[in-house]
């Protein structure tokens, strides 16, 4: 997480010092911060593995955004719960479970003005995602899988109910190709999980 933090610092930074950022737009609304609370699922790819596949799970989603000017804003994304993952072998069925709880740092751009009723977006980012109270059966040395960490991508529609509050859904995708571990060490073997995540929510801009 070190490197999160240090890059959320780097890109925030180079943002407010921007001269480009300084300067309203001519239908600048005033309001430079918004937070949208939501549900999301997270579905990984079909098969992570040959012969495993791994299930999707919802929770609970929180961001919080800065607007450098109306339509650029620069977002943290995250899940306020872990997404609980069932974990399936062919002609076996279930044999364990793992859990998730990603964090995303994203510059994002809305089209069209403040005001609008329909505003879409794009965004492009980092994400580090931990994975934790991995219970896979076999009774032999525990399995579990490193923090997955790379870009994500994000496709987004709000929907304006008045200067202050908002709908939002949205569609996001993140390369993760974490390792497996056993018994605490590495064995070279990435899982493909590369999730989507589909998520609706209701937020507000102060």
């Amino acid at each position: 997480m070190r490197t999160f933090r240090i890059l959320s610092l780097a890109l925030i930074t180079s943002l407010a010092a921007s001269p480009a950022f300084a300067q309203d737009t001519s239908t600048d609304t005033g309001k430079r911060f918004a937070v949208v609370g939501g549900y999301t699922h997270l579905d990984p790819k079909t098969d992570a593995a040959p012969g495993l596949k791994v299930d999707g799970d919802g929770a609970p989603t929180l961001s919080a955004s800065w607007y450098a000017t109306d339509n650029f804003a620069v977002e943290l994304w995250g899940a306020a719960d872990k997404f609980n993952h069932r974990v399936r072998g062919d002609g076996v069925g279930k044999i364990g479970t793992v859990e998730q709880q990603p964090i995303a740092l994203s510059g994002q751009w809305h089209f069209g003005q403040a005001d609008n009723v329909f505003r879409p977006f794009v965004g492009l980012g980092y994400y580090e995602s931990n994975f934790s109270n991995e219970d896979i059966a076999g009774g032999g040395p525990h399995v579990g899988l490193e923090t997955a960490k790379g870009a994500i991508g994000t496709v987004g529609l709000d929907m304006n109910i008045n200067e202050t509050w908002f709908a939002r859904t949205d569609v996001r995708y993140m390369h993760s190709r974490p390792e497996l571990r056993v018994a605490g060490e590495g064995t070279g073997q990435e899982l493909k999980l590369d999730p989507w995540t589909v998520g609706v929510g209701l937020g507000a801009r102060f």
